[in-house]
């Protein structure tokens, strides 16, 4: 089965909000576990970018939180790691 570029997109949001949800309030994600739900078994590195992009697009609408080293960022500064969490309150407000 052939996989769209929306579609793609579509998966990798759902997949960061339930693994999010499941993780609860005060915990975070890193986006390869998102990108390992959508690989399943396989390579999950393919992944990772349409897992980054879509972690963009949330944070962007205020759906989530991206950190880095305990400090807000936006998917586009950060180099390096970053964790995927509920957006906080205070974070929403600004």
């Amino acid at each position: 089965m052939t996989t769209t570029a929306p579609d793609l997109h579509q998966r990798a949001e759902a997949a960061i909000l339930d693994l999010i949800a499941a993780r609860g309030p005060e915990k975070t994600i890193c986006p390869s576990e998102a990108a390992r739900v959508l690989a399943g078994v396989g390579d999950f590195r393919p992944y990772m970018e349409p897992v980054r992009d879509a972690a963009a697009q949330l944070s962007d609408q205020g759906g989530i939180e991206v950190t880095q080293k305990g400090r807000r960022v936006t998917v586009g500064e950060a180099r390096g790691p970053i964790r995927l969490g509920h957006a906080r309150q205070e974070a929403a407000d600004r």
